[in-house]
């Protein structure tokens, strides 16, 4: 069995997890899960991911607006994440950044919650957790000016966007896409990244690696990401879980 998991980006305060949340929380060690980062997308979704950071020793919790949100956040949000941000368990601002895809919130109202955040992350040394969806010239821009430190996740665009990106000190986050038929992208994306670069996540609920694509995604499938991340970089998945321990320890200041 593979140990030591570091699943850097996942969401257990979701909906998908309200039938048996503790049951599965409680299971994830003796599977081999170390420590997992548990992201908000609102201010609610902080307070909760703080709570189960509390009642989970390997959970940790980052806090921040989600662009999806952006224009749900109150006048005084970056006060509240204040408050959050001091919490002994919270060790980024996230999940933050843009989302062109399904623009939930308007354009205009993602960039300035972003900034924002970036300005806060920075103010507090803090990682940023970012989220990019078809957004990629204006999240590389925003992230050149404020250069933070953190993770790109679940990284959708090129190899070359990868370079710059790693060229800012952030890291790469890789997920179940690597598993997926069409992940050409994702794939070349995995091959270059050189190992003080690279975070495994899960996104879970979603983003469920193959073979179990369709179902609800968990950290005891990271196995199946590490397998084909290893197959890409010519090692074994062991390997992958270490060297990505190692870095997501380093970047959000835990040890596991």
């Amino acid at each position: 069995m593979i140990n030591g998991i570091f699943d850097s980006h996942a969401h257990y305060d979701d909906k998908a997890f309200d039938e048996d949340r503790s049951v599965l929380l409680e299971s994830l060690p003796e599977k081999g899960i170390a420590a997992v980062v548990n992201c908000a997308s609102d201010l609610d979704s902080s307070a909760t991911s703080l709570s189960l950071a509390e009642n989970y020793g390997f959970i940790y919790a980052a806090c921040g607006v989600h662009p999806h949100e952006a224009q749900e956040a109150p006048v005084n949000f970056i006060d509240i994440l204040k408050d959050y941000l001091n919490k002994e368990k919270c060790v980024a601002v996230g999940e933050i950044g843009l989302d062109y895809h399904y623009d939930f919130s308007p354009r205009d109202i993602q960039l300035e919650v972003f900034e924002k955040q970036l300005i806060l992350a920075n103010e507090y040394d803090m990682p940023v957790i970012i989220h990019d969806r078809e957004a990629h010239e204006d999240t590389f821009n925003l992230l050149k000016k404020y250069k933070p430190k953190g993770v790109v996740h679940c990284f959708s665009g090129s190899a070359e966007m990868a370079k710059e990106i790693l060229k800012l000190g952030m890291y790469i986050g890789l997920g179940g896409a690597v598993t997926f038929k069409n992940a050409k992208k994702p794939c070349e994306v995995a091959a270059m990244v050189p190992d003080d670069g690279l975070l495994v996540e899960t996104d879970c609920p979603y983003m469920t690696p193959v073979p179990h694509r369709g179902e609800r995604n968990s950290s005891d499938f990271i196995p199946f990401t590490a397998e084909k991340l290893a197959e890409i970089r010519n090692t074994d998945a062991q390997s992958i879980i270490d060297i990505t321990r190692e870095n997501a320890c380093r970047l959000f200041g835990v040890t596991v």
